[in-house]
This record gives C-alpha cells, sequence and structure tokens, in this order.
C-alpha cells in the first residue's frame, strides 16, 4: 500500500525522541475500499541527520501549512512540561490563527451557524488541501494526547484537549474532519495502529461534549430522508460490527472512549452516544463467555485507560477489565445505556455469519443464551420479554422487516430469501425465529381450554397488520413501491415459518374448521394486489397454505370434515386460493394425494376432488368424451382459462367452439377471466402474439354471449353485494379491476351491432366506462399500458371510445338516458361534447334525431 512521508510530530530536548504519527493519503480502489497506510515510528533525535532535517523544516517553514505544523509543533512540545500549561490556552489561540491563515477567504466565521452538515457517500469529496490539513491536525491530536498521557493521565491534563477541539468546531473545517473520521473509522479501522485508536476515541469524547455547540449531521446528501444525527450519533454510527475485523475494532474504539471519558468527566450522557454504549456491551457479551455470568464488580481506583497507551496494550484484556469495573456496572443501571432485547437483536441482524469471529456453534449457543437465558426472562422494564415467548417473537419480525426495509441491509438481491442471507444479514437470527415460534405453537396449542372452537389468531398476523396500517396507502410511485417491499417481506417471513400459521388449527381432537380468517385478510387486502399474476397467487404461497391445511387435517377428529369446510368458506371468503391451486395443481397434487393417501388410506376429500375434477374438464374439454362442468360454475371457467395458457392459438379456437353447449354462468365466469388475462397482457407488455390470442379468447367468449343472447354488461358493473358474482372481484387485483374500462373499449369491435341498442343497461355503462377511462388516463394509469401496433396508444383507444359513443346516442331509445343525470354529475365537463350530446337526447323529443344515417361500427 502506498504510504505517506512521515510528518515530524514532536520535539522535546527532555525526551529526546521525535514521535512519527501519519494520516497519509487514502487510494480509493473501489467504493467500499479505501486504503491508508499509517505508520508509528520512534527516531533518535540525536541523530547526525537531524540538523538536515530541521534545514529542510525551515525552508517550509514560511509557507502557511508549515505555519501550522510549527504552530502544533510548540503546543505538542508545551504538553511534555507541566510548568508550561499556563500557556497552553494562548499557544491553542496561535494554532487557530495559523489555520485562519491556511484556509484563507473560505473561513467564514465557522460553522456554529449552519443548521446541518451534509457529507456525501461519494468517496472523493475532500480537497487535497483540506485533507492534507485535517489529517495534520487529527495527527496532532493523537500525538498530543500519546504525549501527554505519558505523563499525567486525563483527569490531571491540562485542558489542551477541550481547547482544541472548540478550535475545529468553530471552523468551516469541521465537515471535512467528519467526513474524513467517516472514512477512517468505517473504512479503515483494522488498519489503525493502537495511538490512532487512542486518539481519535478521545476526539469523540470531547466532540460529543461539545455537542451543544455543533450543527447536527446529515450522513448522506444523496439522500436527506434517512434523518440528520447529533455527532456523538453520528460518531457511533461509523462503528460496525458485521465482520471479525470491524467487530474487534469497534470493541478497541470503544474500550478506549468509554475509558477515557470515565477517567476525565462524571458523566457520560453529555459525551458519548447511548448507541455506543450499548455496541460496547453487545461486542462484549459476544466475545468473552465469561461476560455472561454473574460476578461481583470490581472496586478499583481507575479504569483500565492508562495501560491502552503502551505498545503491548491488551485490548481484550482491557475490554474485559471495564466491563467488570463496578463504576461502568453502576452505568448500566441507566435505562438509557442498557442494552435491550431489541437493540441485540438489530446489531446481531448485522452480523455477516461467513466473516464471522464466532463459529457457527458458538454462534448458536450465544444465541441460545441471549435469548433463554438473558433476555426471555428479563422483565420487560429492563428491556427483556417477561417470559412471553410471543413478545420475543413479535420483537424478531418486526426487527428482520425493518432490517430489511432500512439502507442497513445492504447489497439487496431479488432471488435471495428475504435478502437474509449471503451477506446481507445474520441468517441465523431467523432460524431462532423459527424455533421460537415452534416453541410458541406448542405452547399455545397445549393451553387451549377445552372446548374453545375460536382459534387464536397469530401474532405474525397482528404484526403485519400494525405495520401496514402505519403505511399509508400508496399516494405515490415511491409508497407504492415501498408498501410492496413490505409485503413482499411479509410473505416471505410466512414462508419461512411453520405453514400451520396460514390455517390456524382446531385443538386436538376437535372437528372445527380453522381459523384462517386473519390469512384470507391478507390475501383479499393486500397479497391478491401485489403478489399476483393476474387472478392467482404465486406457486410458493399457495403450496404453503394446503400443506398448512394438511397438518391441521392431521390433528383433527375427521380430517375430511377440516378439509372440506375450509376449502368451501374459501370459495365465498378467498376464491383466489382456490383459483390459483387450480394454476399450480400439477405441483399441488403429487403433494397432496400422496400424504393423504399415506395418513388416511382413503380418497380425497369432496372439495379437493372438486378442484381434481375441473383440472380434468379443462384438459379434456376439446375432446369427444369430455365431461360435464363441475359445480361451482366459476371454478370450472378458471380451469379452463389456465388450460389455455399453455395452448397454441389455433388450438384455442377449436376449444372455443364447444362453448355453445355450456352452462350461461361458466360463460360469464369465463369471459371475466378472459377479461383480466387481456389486461394482464396490457400490463406485463407481452409480446403481440400473446396480446393477439388473448383478444381473440376475449371476442370468441363475448360473441357466443352474444349470440345466446346472455347478458355480460354486469360484469362491468360488478360490486361486492352481487350475490351471484360479487365473489369475482376478490379474484382480480384493484389495478385490474380499475382498468376494465380499457378492457371495454379494447374489445369495441367485437360488439355486435344489435346488442348495443337491445340492452337498456348498454348505453349506460358505455358511458360509464368512457368517463372512467378519461380519469384512468389523466390520473396517468394508461401509461402502465404498451404502446405496440396491436394495441394501440391510450389516446387512439380515447379517440375510437369517444367516435363510438357519439354515434351510439342518436340510436338508443329515451328510456337509455333515464338516469344519465346521476351518471354525468361530477364529470359532464371531462367531455362536453359528449355530455351535451347525451342531455339533447335526453330532452329532445321521441322523433328527434341527431343524425340521419348513423354508422355504429
Amino acid at each position: 500500500m502506498p504510504t505517506g512521508k512521515p510528518v515530524p510530530l514532536l520535539r522535546s530536548s527532555s525526551l529526546k525522541v521525535r514521535l512519527l504519527v501519519t494520516f497519509s493519503s487514502c487510494t480509493f480502489h473501489s467504493c467500499d475500499m479505501l486504503v491508508t497506510c499509517i505508520r508509528l515510528q520512534w527516531t533518535d533525535f540525536s541523530h547526525p541527520d537531524a540538523t538536515s532535517a530541521q534545514r529542510t523544516e525551515a525552508d517550509c517553514a514560511k509557507e502557511p501549512l508549515g505555519l501550522l505544523t510549527a504552530a502544533l509543533e510548540e503546543l505538542r512540545a508545551l504538553m511534555t512540561d507541566p510548568t508550561q500549561y499556563s500557556v497552553i490556552s494562548a499557544q491553542v489561540a496561535v494554532v487557530s490563527e495559523k489555520l485562519n491563515a491556511v484556509l484563507g477567504h473560505r473561513n467564514d466565521g465557522g460553522s456554529l451557524q449552519r443548521a446541518k452538515i451534509q457529507l456525501s457517500v461519494l468517496p472523493s469529496t475532500l480537497q487535497k488541501q483540506d485533507q492534507a490539513v485535517v489529517d495534520l491536525l487529527l495527527t496532532a491530536f493523537c500525538q498530543n494526547l500519546m504525549a501527554a498521557s505519558s505523563f499525567v493521565p486525563p483527569e490531571r491534563q491540562s485542558p489542551w484537549a477541550v481547547l482544541f477541539v472548540r478550535t475545529l468546531c468553530g471552523h468551516v473545517l469541521l465537515p471535512a474532519v467528519l467526513t474524513r473520521l467517516r472514512q477512517l473509522l468505517r473504512h479503515q479501522g483494522q488498519s489503525l495502529s493502537t495511538s490512532h485508536v487512542l486518539g481519535l476515541a478521545a476526539l469523540a469524547v470531547h466532540l460529543g461534549e461539545c455537542r451543544s455547540m455543533l450543527p447536527e449531521v446529515d450522513p448522506d446528501v444523496l439522500a436527506p430522508s434517512a434523518g440528520s444525527l447529533c455527532v456523538p450519533d453520528f460518531l457511533n454510527s461509523l462503528l460496525t460490527c458485521r465482520t471479525r475485523d470491524s467487530l474487534l475494532f469497534c470493541m478497541n474504539f470503544c474500550t478506549a472512549a468509554v475509558s477515557y471519558c470515565l477517567c476525565k468527566f462524571s458523566a457520560l450522557r453529555n459525551c458519548l452516544s447511548p448507541g455506543l454504549i450499548k455496541k460496547f456491551q453487545f461486542v462484549v457479551l459476544r466475545l468473552f463467555p465469561e461476560a455472561r455470568a454473574p460476578c461481583a464488580p470490581e472496586h478499583a481506583a481507575c479504569v483500565p485507560w492508562r495501560p491502552l497507551y503502551l505498545p503491548s496494550a491488551d485490548w481484550q484484556r482491557a475490554a474485559l477489565s471495564l466491563w467488570r469495573r463496578d463504576s461502568f456496572q453502576e452505568l448500566l443501571k441507566d435505562k438509557e445505556f442498557y442494552l435491550t432485547y431489541r437493540d441485540w437483536v438489530q446489531l446481531e441482524l448485522e452480523i455477516q455469519p461467513e466473516a464471522d469471529v464466532l463459529s457457527d456453534m458458538e454462534r448458536h449457543d450465544f444465541h441460545q443464551w441471549a435469548i433463554y437465558e438473558r433476555y426471555l426472562p428479563a422483565p420487560t422494564a429492563l428491556g427483556g420479554c417477561g417470559g412471553d415467548l410471543e413478545e420475543a417473537c413479535t420483537v424478531l419480525v418486526s426487527e428482520i422487516m425493518d432490517f430489511h426495509q432500512s439502507s442497513r441491509s445492504y447489497n439487496h438481491s431479488e432471488d435471495s430469501d428475504l435478502v437474509l442471507g449471503g451477506r446481507t444479514g445474520n441468517k441465523d437470527i431467523l432460524s431462532r425465529l423459527q424455533e421460537i415460534a415452534l416453541d410458541l405453537e406448542l405452547d399455545q396449542g397445549s393451553a387451549v381450554p377445552h372446548g374453545c372452537s375460536t382459534p387464536q389468531s397469530h401474532f405474525l398476523f397482528r404484526v403485519f397488520r400494525r405495520r401496514l396500517q402505519a403505511l399509508a396507502r400508496p399516494d405515490s410511485m415511491a409508497t407504492s413501491l415501498r408498501r410492496q417491499q413490505e409485503l413482499l417481506t411479509c410473505k416471505r417471513l410466512l414462508l419461512c415459518l411453520p405453514p400451520s400459521v396460514l390455517v390456524g388449527g382446531p385443538q386436538a381432537g376437535q372437528p372445527i374448521s380453522p381459523n384462517c380468517g386473519e390469512f384470507f385478510s391478507l390475501v383479499n387486502s393486500e397479497l391478491r394486489n401485489f403478489c399476483c399474476h393476474g387472478s392467482v397467487l404465486t406457486s410458493d404461497i399457495t403450496i404453503h397454505f394446503f400443506r398448512g391445511l394438511l397438518r391441521v387435517c392431521l390433528r383433527s377428529q375427521d380430517p375430511a370434515l377440516v378439509a372440506n369446510q375450509t376449502l368451501t368458506e374459501c370459495q365465498t371468503k378467498c376464491p383466489v386460493i382456490l383459483t390459483s391451486a387450480l394454476l399450480w395443481w400439477s405441483s399441488l397434487e403429487p403433494v397432496l394425494c400422496g400424504r393423504w393417501m399415506r395418513c388416511y388410506q382413503s380418497p380425497l376429500p369432496r372439495e379437493l376432488r372438486r378442484l381434481q375434477e375441473a383440472r380434468e374438464f379443462a384438459s379434456n374439454f376439446a375432446s369427444a368424451s369430455a365431461s360435464p362442468a363441475p359445480s361451482p360454475a366459476w371454478i370450472a371457467a378458471a380451469a379452463l382459462h389456465f388450460a389455455w395458457r399453455g395452448v397454441r392459438k389455433e388450438d384455442v379456437t377449436a376449444h372455443l367452439q364447444r362453448l355453445d353447449c355450456q352452462r350461461e354462468e361458466l360463460l360469464i365466469a369465463l369471459f371475466f377471466f378472459s377479461l383480466m388475462g387481456l389486461l394482464s397482457s396490457y400490463l406485463t407488455q407481452r409480446d403481440t402474439a400473446e396480446h393477439l390470442k388473448a383478444v381473440d379468447i376475449c371476442a370468441e367468449v363475448l360473441t357466443c354471449l352474444e349470440r345466446r343472447k346472455v347478458s355480460w354488461l354486469v360484469l362491468f358493473q360488478l360490486t361486492e353485494k352481487d350475490a351471484k358474482l360479487g365473489h369475482l372481484l376478490h379474484l382480480a387485483p384493484d389495478q385490474h379491476t380499475r382498468l376494465l374500462p380499457l378492457a371495454f373499449y379494447s374489445l369495441l369491435s367485437c360488439f355486435s351491432e344489435g346488442a348495443a341498442v337491445r340492452e337498456a343497461a348498454f348505453l349506460h355503462v358505455a358511458v360509464d366506462m368512457y368517463l372512467k377511462l378519461l380519469q384512468l388516463f389523466v390520473d396517468g394509469e394508461t401509461r402502465l399500458q404498451g404502446h405496440s401496433e396491436s394495441q394501440g396508444s391510450p389516446v387512439q383507444l380515447i379517440t375510437k371510445a369517444r367516435v363510438f359513443l357519439l354515434q351510439l346516442i342518436p340510436q338508443c331509445p329515451k328510456q337509455c338516458f333515464s338516469n344519465m343525470t346521476e351518471l354525468l354529475a361530477g364529470r359532464g365537463d371531462c367531455d362536453p361534447e359528449v355530455s351535451n350530446a347525451l342531455r339533447q337526447r335526453q330532452q329532445a323529443d321521441p322523433s328527434f334525431d341527431l343524425y340521419q344515417e348513423p354508422q355504429l361500427f
């Protein structure tokens, strides 16, 4: 690594030595690594070359930086002579004056007037001169501390450090100092020598002492929404515990800072961040098993500061000694500094197992001790769980989700499981969650009172509900994406836990239906909108649900009854689960049939057979031996729709010719699924062939409906109160439902000439769809659609719809306009010409005609 030339920093006739310490210029090999060379060396001051070295220094003394260096050397010389302490204040003033000369016109009176300091994450943010000055000042502070501590401990030293730091805080150079500290502490900690660690730790303490004088720090100018920090909290944020090297450096730095602070000041809360004290506890408990056992505090006159500046400093012994001091243990009685269970989880989540200082077995033992021996039995007032397993699980789930959403979860990977494996978090914490969740399930199962017919809800859904309620409904793309990320994390957590979480479970021996209400609610309100492909859930969550259902059936007195009741409930309360089972049946059937036969030696329950029959019906639909469509009709229609996904367009046409012999209910449901498929082809911007296939299927089903004079307009006016078809709304994401006007007018060429006038409701639906289509365009939702030649642009579609309406209005009988005033209320200004045509036709004589020879198509 490149090294900088050492700068002579200590000149003293009494020591006869010169201490050389250099913070060299950094070479940035990547955005994640800062390379430095920091060298500590002792030189005999009586060496023959000393005179020539002094002449070289004299040549540079006339430069502003040379004058600042000379002033710092004189200040350092005063540190070694206790009789000169009275003039230190004057010398610090000289240093401040020389620093002003170096900064020149950029010294605008100090940074104290700033409301906030913004630091960029970009590595090359310091100018060359700024970095040279900052390195000189930091080096001087470290060397002054070492020189002063070689004579007297910190509590007996002159106030040089306070004056020095206040000089730094009063200049515009403070942002550069903080930027350099971030580079050193965050990226180069393992390269720092003992003297550097001691000096920077003491500097952090004195910066904390001046916190009331300092502005807050925004660590990243590129993401100001993350929030600003006071200087002590900012310095604490630079210490990480992710890897072996960073954890050991964190131990060294915290040991030095706490020891120095206890020596120098009576109260830590004014100088150090509580987070730093908590990190010290975390590291000590993690590294030293002997610290986990209760022990009598050591009563000592002083804390272990003096041995730290010796060359043979033993950091681990010093950390353990500090931990046992009565002064430190007394400090931990303050709730502000105590490492709580939530704090422990947050820090442990950042550990990278592959680079951990602990082995897998040691890490497992530490987790078991921390959870079951330290925090689970501890009272909640002391940051524990009060013996409540559910509380322990709740904290784990909340912190895992927070970690996933925060910037601490770095290197996100779309295919990773919960982004907790690899380098993005401690995956062992997820294992602890699974263990505790299983213990909780066993405890709750045995604690259900005999005869209780309502199983308890699972804590996980309560956590999800609370977090999702805290997130406002998406009013922008950013909040929408954040909500999607939160839901994706919810789903992955569900997949990591036992499948019985999804279905609850009856008490052993009770033939009651499991409690799926909370999972149904999550699917209908959230997962249906963000985790679906058209009208289905993903395969993983679908299979997980049925695995949970099988597990609950095994614990029931009447497994077939439990399965039938649960799936019957799905038909009305969460039908998307059944349509998802139909789509993924090829993966689901072996699991269901195989396990059921092995456990019960009997056929599948009735409701599972219904799904099986629907799949067989769809597979054999085009053959002469096709079986009748099973009930309910919408399940058969869904199976038919999914079966056509993998069929060529020509074969689909042959299948569609057999629709005339099917029940009306099946045709209506099939048209609904076809519309959803058409909208999915728009949203996913599939290739032209897929889009044309979706249009052809919709057109053929629509033609069949009109040929049989079956009204289909109800699909564009569905409400949940509709007793017959309202459940279909639970089968489509809300976005698909909003885009129904797009589907309506995409099929404009498929409407028969007579149907538009024959049904009195057609004009009402057509106008309603047109006004909603205009609103979609105004809201920007049509921007998601592809603009291929076959699909056309939204503007082209709106133009065609407008022309269609203006030609249709004169053809409709007057009874078609009965509710037009209510329909146009508040929306008539969207298209004044169409609104005027409707009002004139509504008020005109029945024989009045705007167009003598209208051309509808």
